[in-house]
Order: structure tokens, then sequence, then C-alpha cells
């Protein structure tokens, strides 16, 4: 499905699109530029056209954290107009549908909180780790520091209250954002070299053992490599244990300049059955991403790109390995909503070697941030 604004919208406050991807990313770009958004042909061609569960649950979360925000969605659900309001923040309770864990709104509120009237305080339930979304314990070790590039934000907080694995979740999380003025420049060029490993490995209604069985299975491939490595057991029994038996293992590797990189695999029929399957995959895929370089993960390359937009009118530079297909789209959008564009410079490898394979791909990308105010931030 074709994912491009359109050239010849008549209202320059109004920005077009077509599909149902990315669909969070522009409701945020649209919350925090003020410009109202429409997205037509949302699986117009599916069996199931419309909007999914998990997507209108989004739009009700943002309506509870805004005020004076306008949302039409057309009787198929195949069309949306979001017209956005001023983000309020404050507390707010939420259930999130058992299609998506928690991370799904986690990402989004990671880059909203922060704009906001008021401190944010988020109470969601669900399911805490599992499907292609994000775990709690990398937002609480991953997403957070990265946010703390742009501005020290004090009371910055995830707290897991219970776990909950797929399919019936029961998990809770309570998610805390301090409000900002403005944001600062991003100069963050030096990738450095790895020091150090840690992780965490929970395990909810089966034996504690299991978190074991994680640590040793992901310390047979890291341990040759490197010897900074810390992995902390975390089993969860009774009634902090969610509905459902699983276990996961989540891994950050932090680098001499502070460079980060996560991995996190969990239970998957089929795929990774064993504590020992999720062990050595999610060695593996830290170990693949650290492959591909840059100072800052896949996971976490929305949050920089979008903060060095919103960043102070002066330059921000980042250094970044292969672009994921939510970054590419991410600039693109960045263009639609804000008029600014990077610059993107291949880095030439230092590191080829005529027999071995090539090294992958770096680039710099670079911005002028249009230095972004949060208005709303104090007002009575």
């Amino acid at each position: 499905m074709a994912s491009a604004p359109s050239t010849s919208t008549p209202n320059p406050s109004l920005v077009r699109f077509t599909g149902h991807n990315h669909l969070r990313q522009r409701l945020v770009m649209s919350l925090i530029s003020g410009k109202s958004v429409r997205i037509d042909s949302i699986r117009s061609d599916d069996a199931e056209p419309g909007l999914r569960d998990y997507e209108i649950s989004f739009l009700r979360l943002l309506s509870k954290l805004t005020n004076g925000t306008h949302l039409e969605i057309s009787y198929t659900g195949t069309s949306v107009l979001f017209r956005p309001g001023i983000l309020l923040g404050g507390f707010v309770e939420h259930d999130c549908p058992l299609s998506r864990s928690v991370g799904y709104f986690l990402e989004p509120l990671s880059q909203l909180g922060i704009w906001g009237k008021k401190d944010l305080t988020v109470k969601l339930k669900g399911i805490t780790t599992g499907g292609k979304d994000l775990g709690v314990d990398l937002v609480r070790t991953y997403l957070l520091p990265t946010m703390q590039l742009f501005a020290p934000l004090d009371g910055l907080e995830l707290k897991i209250l219970k776990r909950g694995a797929e399919p019936l979740g029961g998990g809770e999380v309570v998610f805390k954002c301090p409000v900002v003025r403005t944001v600062k420049t991003l100069n963050f060029v030096e990738p450095g070299r790895v020091r150090r490993v840690r992780g965490v490995a929970h395990s909810v209604r089966v034996s504690p053992q299991f978190s074991n069985r994680l640590v040793e299975s992901s310390r047979s491939l890291l341990n040759p490599l490197l010897p900074d490595i810390y992995i902390y057991t975390d089993p969860y029994k009774s009634l902090e244990s969610g509905l459902s038996p699983g276990y996961a293992l989540s891994l950050i590797s932090l680098s001499t300049s502070g460079a980060m990189h996560c991995s996190e695999v969990g239970y998957q029929k089929g795929v990774t059955e064993t504590p020992e399957d999720v062990g050595r995959a999610a060695a593996a895929a830290l170990l693949t991403e650290i492959r591909k370089g840059g100072c800052v993960g896949e996971w976490g390359q929305g949050i920089v790109l979008l903060g060095m937009v919103l960043g102070s009118e002066d330059v921000g530079r980042v250094r970044l390995g292969e672009l994921s297909a939510n970054s590419i789209q991410l600039l693109r959008d960045i263009r639609a909503f804000f008029s600014t564009t990077f610059k993107i410079t291949p880095i030439p490898s230092s590191n080829a070697s005529e027999d071995g394979p090539s090294p992958p791909q770096e680039y710099q990308l670079s911005c002028l941030g249009i230095g972004h105010s949060n208005v709303s931030k104090g007002v009575a």
C-alpha cells in the first residue's frame, strides 16, 4: 500500500496519508506539530477492512491524554481524521487489548510524554512481553535512557507491577514521565567499543530454574567475547505473574562512548520453545545488532530522529547503522509535518577486509533543529 503524503493538499495544516502502516508515529507528530492528519484507504482491500482493535485502543488513549482532540472515523473504519488538541498529561489508566503488548503503547508515549502540560503518569494493563512489540524490560533499560540523550528527565521511570505473558496477559505497568520546555541538540557520532552487556531473564508461571537456563545459554555465546556480563534473573509467581506461563530474555550492550544496542527474545511455540533456544537466540540477535554499527540501535532510531528535529536551532548529528523501514518512512513523515530534511552521508568503513565479509554500511544523519518549545508546560 502506498504511504506518501499528498502533494496537492489545499489546506497546509492538514497532512494526508494512505494505508495503515506507521499510524502511531503520524499521530504523535500531529499532536506535537499541531497539524491535523487524515489517513485514508486503511486496509481497504483486506477481507476485514478498517482499523484493528489495538489501533482504536491507541486512539482512545490519545483522547484520554488530550483536551480538545477531534476524531472522526468512517463507518467502515477505513478513513480517520485526527485534529489534535492539547496534551494534558496527568494520571491515566488504560486497558490494552490482548492483540498487542503494552510496548505498542509505551513507544509513542515515550515520544509524547515530555511535551504535555503536566507530568504524565500512565497505568497500562495487558501483555507486558510478547509479539513484535518492544517488551517492558527494554522500554525501561533502553528507550528511557535514549530519551535522556535530549534532556535530563528527573522522575522518568517505568515500574512493572505485574508481568503478563501471551496470550492472556494480566500484566500491569506504570509509566512516569516529566515534562520539559525544550530539548537540546544531539551530537552522537562516536560508537566506541562494547564494554559490557546487561540483561534481564524473566519467567512467569514456570519453574524459577527457567531463568537460570536462559542466562547460561546466552552466556555460552557471549562469554568468549566479553568478560563484563551480568544478567539479572527475575522469576514471578502468584498474583504478580499474570494469567499465562512464559519466559523471555532481554539484553543491552553499552559501549565506551555510551552507544547502546539491544535484543529481546521470548517463548514462541514452534520457534523458541526451550529456555536454551531463547537464550541463544537473544545473544545472537544482540551480536547482529552490534555488527550493524551506529550509536543507536534499531529500536531507538525513531526517538533519536524525532528528537533531533525538535531540538534547538542548531545542527544535530548522529551515526546510525542500517536504517529500519520505520525510520526511512519517519524521515519522509518528518518532512511532511515539519518541513525538515536530513542530510545522509555514508561513512567509509575502516575495517574492510579482502578475505572476510564486507562490514555493514553506516551513515551520519544531520539536520537543523526547529527549536520546538512546549508552550503549555506549567500553564494553569
